[in-house]
């Protein structure tokens, strides 16, 4: 394309976790190296690193939820977000649109997830339907979903992608989870399916610690159960002398002293580890939950895993991803439910002694470039009607 390069107004909303932010931040930045101009707008609680330096980055007032029930949207001091409030947001995200210009607009989850934000995002697709010449509209979804539990939401998703959506960027290999396995109307929708590969890290440089168990709870909003029992296994597990466990940024405050007191000798604790790829590489054991990209960054550390899936309020995505890789020998799972300090130093015990699979599992691990590719195209494709 020798015109100007294409353009993305990149919307992506965090409200619990960390995840879906880490995954737009790692897209954006390979949309940008591909050459394009890209715009991130987030909307939720600001994380130290995220989206990282040299990507344009409009913040709007943040919101989250105050539980993991996602019930409820509260400001960034844990008020209940008002009428005003979000009509301001709503507001804003409109005039950095409308200012933009943009040949893209995508939305990170919506309209498969984040129905908490439709109060500002259906006006957004207005806005997009109404502008000429009309951007490509890009929905930019995780491998596998949520399964629906209120009727006639998924043939109201269907609707509105089939109305007013270009592509449904999938970000997963079909051959370890295709859309149709956990979207049970992905077949009405196939035309605009496109899959991207897993959205990695780099494969990680070794690291100079070592340790034989890392614990970690993503962003550590519903972290707090696993990581009170990795205290106590390692209390259990004295022969295993070297623990990094990382709570997360998310957990809150008093929580985090709470744990911090009393440590066992073999426990670090820490909040953060920008490493933590490569700390997995070293380690003869990562402890996790089962997001998105921590699976991610297990595949790239090649390390033992043993997954406690969150599911929590009917969640069913972690469960889904953990099973899966747990059927082909890839990790171990325990049941958030069945979760204790024994349990888990069980668990461990007997992860560590486990053989993984001789031949490595065969997912495309290259979705971030992927995904700047297809966008690129897609661009060109609209600029020449």
């Amino acid at each position: 394309m020798t015109a100007k390069a294409p353009s993305v107004f990149f919307y992506v909303q965090h409200l619990l976790g960390i995840g879906h932010l880490a995954r737009a931040s790692r897209v954006a930045r390979a949309m940008i190296a591909r050459g394009m101009d890209v715009t991130l707008v987030t909307g939720g609680l600001p994380v130290p690193g995220f989206p990282g330096p040299g990507i344009p980055h409009i913040a709007l007032p943040p919101i989250a939820v105050a539980d993991g029930a996602f019930a409820g949207l509260v400001t960034a001091s844990g008020e209940p977000a008002d009428e005003a409030y979000l009509e301001a947001r709503k507001n804003q995200l409109l005039a950095a649109y409308h200012a933009a210009k943009p040949d893209i607009v995508m939305l990170e989850a919506f309209p498969f997830g984040r129905r908490q934000v439709r109060f500002e995002l259906l006006p957004l697709i207005d806005a997009v339907d109404a502008t000429q010449p009309r951007p490509a509209l890009v929905t930019s979804l995780r491998d596998i979903l949520q399964r629906r539990s209120k009727p006639g939401r998924d043939e109201e998703t269907v609707a509105l992608i089939r109305r007013a959506f270009d592509l449904v960027l999938v970000h997963g290999d079909p051959s370890f989870a295709a859309l149709e396995d956990s979207f049970a109307l992905a077949d009405q929708i196939t035309d605009r399916i496109a899959y991207s590969g897993l959205v990695c890290p780099p494969a990680p440089p070794s690291s100079e610690e070592s340790f034989d168990v890392v614990v970690s709870a993503g962003g550590g909003a519903a972290g707090k159960h696993l990581i009170a029992a990795a205290v106590g296994a390692a209390r259990l597990l004295p022969d295993l002398p070297r623990w990094c466990i990382i709570t997360g940024p998310n957990l809150p405050q008093p929580d985090y002293d709470s744990l911090g007191q009393n440590l066992p000798s073999n426990v670090t604790l820490v909040r953060f580890r920008s490493d933590l790829t490569s700390l997995m590489t070293g380690a003869r054991l990562s402890v996790s939950q089962a997001g998105y990209n921590t699976v991610a960054d297990i595949l790239m550390a090649g390390c033992h895993a043993l997954l406690v899936p969150y599911a929590v309020d009917g969640e069913t995505e972690q469960t889904d991803r953990a099973e899966r890789l747990e059927r082909i020998g890839r990790v171990g799972v325990i049941a958030e439910a069945a979760l204790s300090d024994v349990s888990l130093a069980t668990a461990i015990r007997h992860e560590i002694a486990r053989d993984l699979p001789a031949q490595a599992l065969q997912i495309s691990v290259d979705g971030a470039a992927q995904s700047a590719e297809i966008l690129w195209a897609l661009a060109k494709a609209k600029r020449q009607g």
